[in-house]
């Protein structure tokens, strides 16, 4: 089974962390919801606080396959800022394992140097990462390489979903998006 690390800090966007921890769990991936600071209990922008498994601290890139950042500018600057995530991020790519990231999320890719070519986030976000390479409303999802990204709340399912086809396959995939009634993702 693989494992996700999904690290939470201080603002991040709810209803992405929860839409893609809900449908990769229901897919059977294992996912460790990590806050980035000490405390457990972490408060998104829109003022829902949610319950992590543990501390990042200590995770290593050989525990999991793959990490997956939501967005949310608060928590972006945070996972922008910290040592630990950027560190995470650096080792997954130089050992090709997947990245992804959503909504502003993807700034905190770039500075640890990972974003690829190809990506894109939330419309005006891309103002303050780069403007070369963003793919705007191209797709739900834009794949380069290694890393993942997807544009806002409303892709989450979406973003989800693939993520979900990337590591546990395409039966698994079509089976969660028919349940989820997800017919609008690509």
């Amino acid at each position: 089974m693989p494992t996700v690390l999904v690290p939470i800090a201080e603002g991040f966007e709810e209803l992405e962390a929860v839409a893609l921890i809900d449908v990769m769990r229901r897919a059977e991936i294992e996912v460790i919801v990590a806050a980035v600071k000490s405390e457990l209990e972490v408060t998104g922008g829109n003022g829902i606080t949610l319950k992590c498994d543990r501390a990042l601290s200590g995770i290593t890139v050989d525990a999991i396959d793959m990490i997956v950042l939501p967005g949310g500018w608060g928590g972006t600057d945070v996972l922008a800022e910290d040592e630990n995530v950027q560190s995470l991020l650096k080792e997954m790519d130089a050992q090709g394992k997947q990245i992804g990231a959503i909504c502003a999320a993807p700034y905190a890719l770039n500075t640890a140097g990972v974003l690829k070519e190809n990506f894109t986030c939330y419309p005006s976000a891309e103002e303050k990462i780069r403007t070369e390479g963003y793919q705007g409303d191209k797709a739900q999802v834009i794949e380069d390489g290694n890393v993942m990204t997807s544009r806002g709340p409303g892709t989450a399912l979406c973003f989800g979903l693939q993520i979900v086809k990337k590591l546990v396959g395409e039966e698994a995939y079509l089976g969660l998006k028919a349940g989820l009634l997800a017919t609008y993702c690509e």
